[in-house]
């Protein structure tokens, strides 16, 4: 699994005028299977996604696309973690042979 931290490198009027198209490039993602979560940073100076891709060149790849990216109105760092326990609900996207946390709901 990777975390993509997004840091806004432009004022927000300009982030602003491309949310639209971010938004469109998230839900595609999100239908690739890319995506799991994302969302803004509090205080709101970036972003923050989960993805499942296969491998870091391939979510670099996607990335590159993210109109915020491809404008310059951000920035992004790929953090890679495995994962080595998880809520039930991340099965799907959890490394071979970790396990669920006990007790979760």
């Amino acid at each position: 699994m990777f975390v993509v931290l997004l840091k806004y490198t432009k004022p927000l009027a300009e982030v602003d005028a491309l949310m639209k198209d971010h938004v469109r490039f998230l839900e595609q993602c999100y239908s690739s299977g890319a995506f799991v979560a994302s969302g803004r940073q509090v205080p709101r100076t970036g972003g923050v996604i989960i993805a499942a891709t296969q491998s870091r060149d391939e979510l670099e790849e996607i990335m590159s696309y993210d109109p915020f990216v491809r404008e310059g109105v951000a920035a992004f760092e790929i953090i890679e973690f495995r994962t080595s326990l998880h809520h039930p609900c991340l099965k799907p996207f959890a490394d071979p042979g970790t396990r669920v946390a006990k007790d979760t709901p």
